[in-house]
């Protein structure tokens, strides 16, 4: 599994991020390529440290949810229409343009975590390794890359 924190990865993503443009249409799913790329930037907020899921789940939920853990960050790429979290879904983008360049510094500032040893617990999952995390980002800006086509 790929992973952001492999250099030669984090420049396939940035270079899959500049193939986009504003008229790119989805190949699945109800999102723009501006709420797209809005929506990719909060995961990364979150292992950043810059944004906190407000919508945290029950006990319940959060066993259940355990089960699910490793397909975040297995080989396996997640299937199309997945359900959003209440916190990662986009009311309103910016522009395109600015979207774009928030999502590069939110890649880069993760990407320069790769010794990091000190994660924010996941609201859902728990704790996940640095490896984790990295393979988990990769994995979700894969996807919605693939949504788009790139």
């Amino acid at each position: 599994m790929k992973s952001l924190f492999d250099s030669d990865t984090h420049e396939e993503v940035l270079k899959r991020l500049d193939q986009l443009d504003e008229h790119k249409q989805p190949l699945w799913g109800k999102m723009n390529v501006a709420e797209m790329l809005n929506h990719s930037q909060r995961p990364l907020k979150v292992a950043n440290g810059r944004m906190v899921i407000t919508d945290n789940p029950n006990m319940f939920m959060r066993l259940v949810l355990k089960l699910y853990k490793s397909d975040m960050y297995n080989d396996k790429p997640w299937k199309q229409n997945i359900p959003t979290v209440k916190d990662f879904k986009v009311v309103e983008a910016d522009a395109f343009q600015k979207e774009k360049e928030d999502l590069i510094d939110c890649i880069n500032e993760f990407q320069k975590k790769d010794l990091n040893l000190h994660w924010p617990k996941h609201p859902f999952f728990g704790e996940f390794t640095t490896d984790q995390w990295g393979k988990m980002q990769y994995k979700h800006l894969d996807h919605h890359l693939r949504q788009f086509g790139v």
